[in-house]
């Protein structure tokens, strides 16, 4: 291309150079370099790199200043810059403005790019009867389409993705290579002569039915409309779709895939839909619309044609709008005579705790026994992505599930760390790759109990760090010694000939906030910790802790009374073992008591009898698990069959209150030790005088809040520059308790940090663990095998 001299000017000809980091490719960031060149008649250059974007240009200072400007202000939508830097270079020969191939061997970096949903112009051509991509379920282009969960290598090029499998046809070479085109050097650009093709397979032991492109879309259609269960290919892996207004269908569903009561998410095709469906706000229609698409919690309007097997016992619904061409199809009759499908249940195509399929053989194997039809594509997922998850909370939107279109995007961190590979926990397991000033928190890899969770751990870690150039200094985990996420850490220790370092649980949780605020190492802040369990320095099992401290150290300065969790995981199954052992702890004479739940009076003595003798009854001082005890003396409930089902179900039950119940009150004590005795002796007086569960459930959620805040008060009264608090634990993901404790927080004038981009369960850990175990070895700990965060 000859560059025109800009008329009429005198200015002396001038070159720059410019080295951008962050998100900069596979999002059209070097044709958007190419277009302002041309704009301003620039000649140069630009190339993906391993750490970004490099470029140079040459023209006019005038010119260059106004190209320096537009860079950042005009860039793509799916660009974000995290640095950039720019140098005087000699002014060299040349007349064009050039794309170049892609420079490898240099610094590396963390950022990769996210996988969006379809764009607005997309998807006009996708609907288009006179466009050559019409109902093309690959569509694609600079603004859109997979790019993490098809990546094998960086710089971001079609040769380091899967599409590299798929050679451009003569029309998609020349609109790559049209610098007005917006598919200029699109990486996933196909078209149906060229791209993917997808099939429809009938599930059973020897007939096996293939279609391909539309026939097979409009298969998998009418096998849906018929209520049948269809395991559908996605971007980052198979889900299990099926009828969500069919009772029958979904009956069928939960039962094949041992999810009784676990809500199931719903995809519908458009806002319109959504609005009739649940009570939106604005950040919740701002959420579902976002390129992210994720699953977004909102409340269920009631009386809709949704089946009521959906969410049982909640008042919330979890809805996704399409994110791949290939689900908006599902939606689009192809033939009068096709049923409109109005809402689809879409969930992970996995058993609970697996990571998501993501290949035709395992879907077959796997997802055969629930599946009555496979809807799949020949275009490889290299890295599983189960969707995201978040819930409008106050004025923000809350991560709970930080995958599609989130993962593995980098966290930029308050301090330089060397490089570190944090592990995280066995359940919701995600691990983090730290280095210099950013942090990969990986897409969620499941439940480290199961083998194919572990196996899909360690392609990961390894993959990440390939991919990335970055070979691990040191590795950090968890405290607790029976995790197998410890077990696999120190064993990769070993093999790297690196130190390991534990983080304690609840440290790693405020940690991952503190990096989330970018809070820095210098400032002490307050941690309410609140969750399940997590294994403390003294031994025993934590979960509703006060820390305070930062990166270096966390120590716990006051938490609840410690009850025993009578027969130990089994307690954690069955809410009414934690609402003995509490009334146990309360002093309340159960003699008069009906047994809790399906118990029998048989169990319930044995259960009490275990808990006054510590018998198989180890302490804990969970949060979470007095939640459980609470939900089961309100009869909300008594077995649980998916994790923190009871304080969910005890969260809906509250929100339906209409009457005020009489407050209930926890007990402090001067060594920083809370009481939940004078609390459960009112919830029982509460329910013997015939309160209303509801209002009880919310003077619950009222007491904690207060409890929060009476006890942060206390410890700034020891400490006067404790003036931040931070929740975190996957107890705050309760919304109802998260806004009530944020409240009673600002009325005694502290700055609240709350979870809003991290999750606050455990999802979130891995970061926290990066966090700490960098600071402490890049401010001189001891490299010894193993050292602890406290």
């Amino acid at each position: 291309m000859t560059l025109a001299p800009v008329a009429g000017s005198t200015a002396t000809t001038v070159r720059a150079r410019f080295e951008v980091t962050g998100v900069v490719q596979g999002v059209g960031f070097r044709p958007h370099v190419h277009r302002l060149a041309r704009r301003h008649h620039l000649t140069g250059w630009v190339s993906n790199t391993d750490h970004g974007v490099s470029l140079e240009v040459q023209g006019q200072p005038a010119a260059i200043e106004r190209f320096t400007h537009e860079l950042a202000a005009d860039a793509p939508p799916l660009a974000s810059i995290s640095t950039w830097a720019k140098t005087q270079r000699p002014a060299q020969p040349g007349t064009t403005f050039e794309i170049r191939a892609s420079e490898t061997g240099r610094a590396p970096t963390l950022a990769v790019p996210p996988d969006v949903a379809a764009c607005a112009a997309c998807l006009d051509e996708l609907h288009d009867p006179t466009n050559r991509r019409y109902r093309h379920p690959f569509i694609s282009c600079t603004d859109c389409g997979p790019r993490t969960t098809i990546v094998t290598g960086l710089p971001f090029d079609r040769s380091r993705t899967s599409m590299a499998d798929f050679e451009l046809c003569g029309a998609c070479r020349a609109e790559y290579r049209d610098v007005d085109s917006r598919r200029h050097h699109a990486q996933t650009i196909a078209c149906p002569d060229c791209g993917p093709t997808v099939s429809f397979h009938r599930s059973g032991p020897t007939t096996t039915r293939r279609r391909t492109l539309h026939a097979a879309i409009d298969a998998a259609r009418r096998a849906l409309g018929c209520g049948e269960i269809v395991a559908v290919k996605g971007i980052g892996g198979f889900h299990l779709v099926a009828d969500a207004t069919s009772d029958a269908t979904l009956a069928r569903l939960r039962e094949r895939k041992g999810r009784p009561d676990k809500p199931l998410a719903v995809m519908i095709p458009d806002l319109a839909t959504a609005r009739l469906l649940a009570s939106l706000t604005p950040a919740a229609e701002v959420a579902l619309t976002s390129p992210t698409r994720p699953v977004v919690i909102v409340p269920a309007r009631p009386g809709t044609e949704l089946s009521g097997r959906i969410a049982p016992g909640l008042d919330t619904i979890g809805l996704l709008l399409p994110s791949s061409p290939l689900q908006h199809l599902l939606f689009e009759p192809g033939s009068a005579t096709d049923r409109s499908l109005p809402a689809l249940v879409c969930t992970s195509g996995n058993r609970s705790g697996q990571p998501m399929v993501i290949d035709d053989a395992a879907a077959r194997r796997l997802l055969g026994p629930i599946a009555d039809a496979m809807c799949s594509h020949d275009r490889t997922i290299h890295i599983a992505c189960d969707d995201s998850v978040v819930q409008p909370v106050g004025n923000d939107v809350v991560v709970h599930r930080r995958g599609k279109g989130l993962a593995p995007q980098p966290v930029h961190l308050p301090f330089p760390v060397p490089a570190v590979l944090a592990l995280g926990g066995d359940l919701k397991n995600t691990f983090c790759l730290a280095s210099g000033r950013d942090a990969l928190l990986s897409q969620p890899i499941g439940d480290l109990a199961d083998e194919r969770a572990q196996q899909a751990w360690r392609d990961g870690g390894r993959a990440a760090a390939e991919r990335h150039g970055i070979e691990p200094t040191a590795i950090a985990i968890d405290a607790h010694p029976g995790y197998h996420s410890a077990r696999l850490g120190r064993l990769l220790g070993r093999n790297l000939n690196c130190p390991v370092l534990t983080v304690q649980h609840h440290h790693a949780h405020l940690a991952a906030l503190l990096v989330e605020h970018e809070v820095d190492a210098s400032t002490p802040v307050i941690g309410a910790v609140f969750d399940g369990t997590g294994y403390g320095t003294d031994g025993t099992l934590w979960g509703g802790e006060f820390l305070v401290g930062g990166y270096a150290a966390a120590p716990r300065r006051a938490g609840l009374a410690a009850v025993p969790l009578p027969g130990g995981t089994a307690a954690i199954r069955a809410p009414w073992r934690m609402a003995l052992s509490h009334l146990l702890a309360a002093g309340v004479d159960t003699a008069g008591l009906p047994a809790p739940g399906q118990a029998s009076a048989v169990e319930r003595d044995i259960v009490l009898q275990q808990a006054a003798r510590g018998m198989h009854s180890p302490p804990t001082s969970s949060m979470g698990r007095l939640f459980d005890a609470v939900a089961s003396l309100l009869d909300v409930c008594h077995e649980i069959t998916y994790e923190a089902q009871a304080a969910i179900e005890l969260e809906a039950l509250a929100r339906t209150a209409t009457a005020t119940a009489p407050p209930l009150r926890f007990e402090h004590h001067r060594d920083g030790v809370v009481g939940a005795g004078e609390l459960v002796r009112g919830l029982v007086d509460g329910l013997r005088s015939g309160a209303d569960p509801a209002g009880l459930a919310l003077a619950f959620h009222q007491a904690v809040a207060a409890m929060v805040a009476s006890t942060a008060c206390r410890l700034r009264t020891e400490a006067p520059q404790l003036t931040s608090v931070g929740l975190s634990g996957g107890v705050f993901q309760n919304a109802l308790l998260s806004e009530l404790t944020v409240e009673a927080l600002t009325a005694e004038r502290f700055r609240v940090l709350r979870h809003r981009d991290i999750p606050a369960n455990d999802g979130g850990i891995a970061l926290g663990q990066a966090a700490v175990a960098g600071y402490r070895l890049q401010h001189g700990a001891d490299r010894q095998t193993e050292r602890s965060s406290t």
